[in-house]
């Protein structure tokens, strides 16, 4: 079993042990820095154990979505997503680029953000919509700043959750269209949205 490939799961789960237990004191910066290089090359499940085994097991989880997202500063993250004549959702556990474009062409998606790893304290992410649209979910405890210019189009914006802190990162979202745009949501706002939950109508992007 312990010559069995390491998934990109797994080393993400080990990366983000490794990340918690250096805030917490447990590791050095030049230990985190060592370990997550390792941890990111490795091929088997057996050399990502030694990475942790010297430090505590990880709390339960209680269900709730962590205040903010991990920021991994290495770099080799999604720069583009392109939906032309249709589109998918990119989410889960990914690496968002410090600056994003995504195209929508007669189609679109949606860009959950909820798990994604961030490459720097700033994410510049810029939608360029024709007849089409993407939506963006935001996880809780990020700041948010929108802009742009939509003809004949638009999108709404609906924060919920706590106010994030004056240094926490911050989603810098533009958005450009012609008959088209999509909204900008947190993951509770989006599962209230889907299950009708009624309310007031939040201010639409410009």
């Amino acid at each position: 079993m312990d010559g069995a490939r390491a998934s990109d799961a797994e080393r993400e789960a080990v990366a983000d042990r490794l990340q918690r237990a250096a805030a917490e004191g447990r590791l050095t910066a030049e230990e985190l820095d060592e370990r997550l290089g390792v941890a990111y090359a490795a091929r088997t499940r057996a050399e990502l154990e030694p990475l942790t085994a010297d430090l505590p097991s990880p709390a339960p989880a209680r269900g709730d979505t962590p205040a903010g997202p991990v920021v991994d500063r290495r770099g080799g993250g999604r720069r583009w997503i392109v939906n032309v004549l249709g589109g998918g959702t990119q989410r889960g556990r990914w690496r968002a680029g410090r600056r994003m474009t995504v195209v929508s062409i007669l189609g679109g998606g949606d860009v959950d953000l909820t798990e994604a790893i961030f490459e720097d304290d700033v994410l510049d992410l810029v939608f360029v919509d024709v007849l089409g649209g993407s939506d963006l979910t935001v996880p809780e405890g990020v700041r948010v700043e929108s802009g742009g210019f939509v003809l004949l189009g638009g999108g709404d914006v609906e924060l919920e959750g706590p106010r994030p802190s004056p240094d926490a990162p911050l989603v810098r979202v533009r958005r450009f269209g012609l008959l088209g745009g999509g909204d900008v949501r947190t993951s509770g706002a989006r599962g209230r949205r889907r299950h009708g939950r009624p309310g007031h109508r939040p201010p639409r992007l410009p």
